[in-house]
Formats: structure tokens, C-alpha cells, sequence
């Protein structure tokens, strides 16, 4: 261990452990993988989940790296998972627990096409945590091009349909993005509902595909408008192609 490098406390420790192994069995893994993955020794990662060593911070950070996933407690929220009563979110939003949807957390590399431009993918990061003070899942985008545009919000998560709701209500104008429950490569696929910005103050609403993936599948992921031409601009619109193609969605009439 490297002076300065502290471990976790044993509570942090044995939520880690559980979350490490519960990314592992959802994406079908193993074990040897992730510590490949995050350059860390088996032995190292063994030890620590099976609670013979805790974490180091170190360690902590190469894991949420590999995995495009957050296992560190965001501030506020500490208290009421200590006291185990992390609440739930409020019944619009699917009344989940934490625990129910943290395989969600994490920052994922968001595509839709441009609207600027017909053959251009629009990329960028859209960070999912969970709020402490209201007791459920948010998520805010980063890295766009458009900063002003960015958008932050709710995520809702119902047991009926299957499908995960991304919803900005400012001032009682809303945009939602729906997408399917991710695959075992952490991918979902969906739908972006928007007002499109055009001449002056006109808007249109308009509604695109859209495709969140965590953020290791590309190991040089690039952000902004993609031309053609750029090294993953070929990849990027054969994900938008999936959208429509497997029928994650689609457009009638």
C-alpha cells in the first residue's frame, strides 16, 4: 500500500464488495477479467470480497474506471445508509429502492444524431447517482458542445413496463428520454423526446434515437459533433442503426 492511501471502513467496505460482485454477475464476468481490466491483482481483488483486506482508495478508483460505474457513497448519503434506511423514491418515479437500482449509477457516453447535420453523431456524457435528499436516482449531461443546452433530472424506473424514463421538467417544460433496461454490456437503447432549437425562438418538437453505453466500450470515446471521417464515427452510427434495426424502437406512420 502507498503511504496516504487509506482504506475503506468496514461498512464502506461491505457495500464495495457487494456492488463489485453484483457488476460482476449482471455482466457475466469473471473475476480475473475485472482485475485485468482495472490493473489490479486477482489476489488483491479476491481479498478484498471476500473481506480479508479492505479496499484502498487506490483500488476503489481503478474498479469504478473498469467498470464506467460509481461505488463510492455520494456526499449525503452516508447517514441514512448507515442507519439502513436508504429510502425510497416517490411513487411517480417507480418507488424503487436504492439498492433495487444502483447497477444504474454510473457515467455513460450518450449518442443521438445531429441535428445540425444529417451524417453527424452528437456525443457526450450523461452522469445517473443517486440523490440523497430526494431519495432517488438523478441524472445530469456533461461534455457538450452546447453546454447551455444541458440537461439534468429524474430518473424513473417502473416495474410495469421495463423500461427506464430519463425526465427534465423546467418550469413545466419537460423532455424525456425512454430507454430499454440495459444489456449485459450495460447498453440502452431508446428514444429522446425534445424541442429542437430553430430560426429565433422557434422550437419543434422532434424525437430521435438514443443510446447510453458506459463509458469503457470505447477506449478513446470522442465528444461533440462527430464527423465523418473521425475514428469512431463509423461505430457510432452503427449503434445508432441498432436502435431502429433490433427494434429497441421504433417510428409509426
Amino acid at each position: 500500500m502507498v503511504q496516504g492511501d487509506p482504506y475503506l471502513s468496514d461498512s464502506q467496505n461491505s457495500a464495495v464488495a457487494a456492488r463489485v460482485r453484483e457488476e460482476i454477475a449482471r455482466r457475466r464476468i469473471s473475476r480475473q477479467r475485472l482485475a485485468n481490466d482495472a490493473r489490479i491483482s486477482l489476489s488483491t481483488l479476491e481479498k478484498a470480497l471476500s473481506g480479508h483486506r479492505p479496499f484502498t482508495l487506490a483500488t476503489l478508483i481503478r474498479l469504478e474506471q473498469a467498470m464506467g460505474v460509481v461505488l463510492r457513497e455520494p456526499a449525503g448519503t452516508q447517514a441514512t445508509v448507515v442507519n439502513d434506511k436508504p429510502g425510497h423514491a416517490p411513487e411517480e418515479l417507480g418507488a424503487y429502492s436504492r439498492a433495487s437500482v444502483s447497477w444504474l449509477e454510473g457515467t455513460y457516453l450518450t449518442l443521438r444524431p445531429s441535428f445540425g447535420d444529417a451524417k453527424a453523431i452528437f456525443a457526450y456524457c450523461t452522469e445517473i447517482a443517486w440523490d440523497g435528499e430526494r431519495t432517488c436516482l438523478s441524472f445530469r449531461e456533461r461534455e457538450r458542445s452546447d453546454a447551455s443546452f444541458s440537461q439534468q433530472g429524474s430518473v424513473s424506473v417502473p416495474h410495469l413496463s421495463g423500461h427506464i424514463y430519463l425526465v427534465t421538467n423546467s418550469s413545466g417544460q419537460y423532455r424525456m428520454a425512454i430507454l430499454s433496461r440495459p444489456s449485459i454490456t450495460g447498453e440502452m437503447f431508446g428514444l429522446l423526446t425534445t424541442l429542437r432549437a430553430g430560426q429565433g425562438s422557434h422550437l419543434t418538437p422532434v424525437s430521435t434515437p438514443l443510446a447510453l453505453l458506459p463509458m469503457s466500450a470505447f477506449a478513446q470515446p470522442s465528444l461533440g459533433r462527430v464527423l465523418a471521417g473521425d475514428h469512431n464515427h463509423e461505430a457510432y452510427s452503427a449503434i445508432m442503426h441498432r436502435i431502429t434495426g433490433e427494434n429497441y424502437a421504433g417510428f409509426v406512420g
